[in-house]
């Protein structure tokens, strides 16, 4: 497990949280948590999409809430969601528009705290695979990674081709995982695209081994791809946990809307720091590099704006028939009853 390392800014930051705890009106103080011990299951911690939850479990915000978060690892989103419905994990850190999806096939599941306020997932061909690359359409009958099949950059990549009168059925989608694997693979040739997350992406972009060809690091890249603003990662989980445990799930959101006001001024020695080594993948300048690309793209307060999940349902509907928009409720999909609590609490 990942040693702490605290300089001066970290150190205040959990210090000032710790007098905050008992400054403010602290919600867990208040109202008994109905369960203390929480697993959280993710598709590819490391990577930037999960940063805030990585920071609340580094900087002991989970703790400092009265909870003990046991946060489990998988090779995509669509795995995590897998632990969940299986039953070995009680919240999943993962992609909004999952939520939709779920309820399409009868599942009600809710998101209750945003970690991600634009994708931050960019698809990009390789020169060296496809020298002949101009359009999208170029893309037909190749080999495209994502981090595992069903997980957001499957969606993106399907969006993404969609928009060239290309169906899934054209490519061959490969899971290569967010981190190391995903690099090997796109340098080894196995694969001719990736449409992957920060920071694989920025590192083949630095060395030039990889050519951007859709981008939502960014809330105008964002815009560009969706049409509107489109919620990324949050903590979601089965409706019938969040109305078991309204104390739990506050004391989670907290710990999550403390993480994104931490990371608004957070400075790159402040994140070196924290998040543990092996997330750097051998380069701290270039992680850094990655870090000021996706900057844009976390969100200040955990709030779902209200456009967002209009643009996921469209952005699903548009290559994914088996989802009828008419069918389904999105003020189920999410709450944004307990990040409007922390927001106050924590002046966000």
């Amino acid at each position: 497990m990942h040693k702490k390392t605290f300089n001066r800014r970290t150190f205040g930051a959990v210090t000032a949280g710790s007098v905050a705890a008992f400054a403010l009106p602290s919600l867990w103080a208040q109202s008994k948590l109905e369960k203390s011990k929480v697993s959280i299951a993710v598709g590819g911690k490391a990577a930037f999409y999960y940063l805030p939850l990585t920071i609340a479990e580094q900087l002991g915000y989970f703790k400092a809430e009265g909870l003990e978060v046991e946060i489990s690892d998988f090779a995509g989103g669509s795995r995590a969601l897998q632990a969940v419905v299986g039953g070995s994990a009680d919240v999943v850190s993962g992609a909004y528009e999952h939520t939709i999806n779920l309820q399409s096939k009868g599942q009600k599941f809710q998101a209750f705290v945003l970690q991600g306020r634009a994708p931050a997932i960019s698809m990009g061909i390789s020169p060296k695979a496809m020298p002949n690359y101009k359009t999208l359409a170029d893309l037909k009958g190749k080999k495209i990674g994502i981090s595992a099949p069903g997980s957001s950059t499957n969606m993106v990549a399907n969006l993404i081709l969609s928009r060239a009168g290309l169906k899934a059925s054209d490519v061959s989608f490969i899971g290569v995982g967010t981190a190391a694997g995903a690099l090997t693979a796109f340098r080894a040739g196995q694969i001719d695209a990736m449409c992957n997350v920060d920071p694989v992406m920025t590192m083949l972009e630095q060395k030039n081994e990889v050519r951007i060809i859709a981008d939502t690091r960014t809330l105008k890249g964002t815009v560009d791809v969706f049409g509107g603003a489109m919620p990324a990662g949050c903590l979601y989980a089965p409706v019938e946990f969040i109305e078991k445990n309204p104390n739990t799930v506050q004391a989670l959101t907290n710990a999550m809307v403390r993480s994104l006001k931490w990371l608004q001024t957070a400075g790159p020695s402040d994140i070196i720091k924290t998040v543990p080594e092996s997330y750097l993948l051998g380069d701290r300048a270039l992680y850094l590099a990655s870090f000021n690309k996706v900057r844009e793209a976390i969100s200040p307060d955990g709030i779902i704006p209200e456009e967002g999940p209009r643009t996921a349902l469209k952005a699903l509907t548009s290559f994914d028939p088996s989802v009828k928009p008419e069918k389904i409720e999105l003020g189920k999909t999410y709450t944004n009853e307990f990040a409007k609590k922390s927001k106050v609490l924590l002046k966000a």
